[in-house]
């Protein structure tokens, strides 16, 4: 059995969410779960957020499966629908629909299949990853209030870019160009993701929709979660399993990338890349082993991952003698990744 272990706290989700009601300031809140709530289990995070305004998916097999978890608010198909088809199963489920393409509105002129699907349209106001350009808001606004296969109420949305640099001017640009396209469009606007309601107060709207925030991650380069009062959702956690003394000038890992400027004791840790742990992770990335940091010697490997314990004298491998007695154990220590920035 691998030692590496996963543990959610749903008390500091529904902390992070409380976090982010306070700054919402009455503005409605959508959780977003998209990738299997972030890796933190759909169904459990739904669940445990009952209080959300809505949920942001990104497939209708997600919302299937809230819907089979018996949540009944709001979900929204974020990535919109593809082809005709899609239409019966949102109205089926109650999901509303992102409408981020001008073939999409046509779809919805040609369908005459059942009850009105609530909308949002999406303006891409300088993302330029889905949304109509500026100058057909308007346009697209009239021709999906016209349409008998829409709900009357459509809100209006863009995406930010580069709110997580709260010195970019990218954001500001971006404001502008949505109040331009959507003046005088009725309608809810809906604007902040998690760097902009946490950086940009203008960008709060009527909906904020929140990912990582949610999950204690920053997406300020300088800044983690606890910055902004948030707690890490998940932790990680494995056992040291071996402790080498290794002498100065020797190195460590795979390219040896790692040398040892004097003698150093190294633990090596029952997790790595095969697990979840960045391969990308430089070396110096800190671990907890009882609470104190330990930084990582070299490169990541599959299943292992070496580090220092130079500031952990006491810490010790797990072993157990031929008689199989778990009293026969050495005491064994931790090692939890720390919570990073999200970028």
């Amino acid at each position: 059995m691998r030692s590496t272990k996963a543990t959610i706290h749903l008390g500091h989700l529904r902390h992070n969410f409380a976090v982010a009601r306070g700054l919402a300031q009455g503005a409605r809140v959508m959780a977003v779960v998209k990738a299997n709530a972030y890796g933190h289990g759909l169904e459990r995070v739904g669940l445990a957020l009952a209080d959300a305004d809505a949920f942001g998916v990104a497939t209708i097999s997600d919302a299937h499966r809230l819907r089979s978890a018996g949540l009944s608010q709001r979900i929204v198909l974020l990535s919109g629908f593809d082809e005709p088809g899609d239409l019966p199963e949102l109205r089926a489920l109650g999901v509303d629909a992102v409408v981020h393409h001008a073939s999409q509105i046509e779809l919805l002129e040609a369908d005459f299949g059942g009850p009105p699907l609530r909308v949002w349209l999406k303006i891409d106001s300088g993302m330029h990853r889905l949304g109509l350009p500026p100058a057909q808001a308007r346009r697209a606004w009239e021709r999906l209030r016209g349409c008998a296969s829409v709900a009357p109420e459509i809100v209006l949305m863009t995406h930010l870019a580069s709110a997580d640099v709260p010195e970019s001017d990218q954001t500001a640009r971006q404001l502008a160009r949505f109040e331009a396209a959507v003046d005088g469009l009725s309608g809810p606007r809906s604007i902040a993701n998690s760097p902009g309601l946490l950086n940009v107060p203008a960008a709060r709207a009527d909906w904020v929709r929140l990912g990582g925030l949610l999950y204690g991650l920053s997406t300020h380069e300088h800044k983690v979660g606890e910055d902004y009062g948030l707690k890490p959702v998940m932790s990680l956690d494995s056992k040291l399993i071996a402790i080498n003394e290794v002498p100065a000038g020797e190195s460590i890992g795979y390219g040896a990338s790692h040398r040892c400027a004097a003698a150093t004791r190294v633990g090596i840790v029952a997790i790595g890349y095969g697990d979840g742990y960045p391969r990308h992770a430089p070396g110096g990335t800190p671990v907890l082993v009882r609470g104190t940091r330990c930084p990582t010697l070299g490169r990541v490997s599959m299943d292992l991952l070496a580090i220092d314990l130079s500031s952990v004298p006491d810490a010790s491998w797990v072993t157990r003698c031929g008689c199989g007695a778990s009293a026969c154990r050495s005491k064994s220590s931790l090692a939890r990744p720390r919570p990073s920035a999200m970028s």
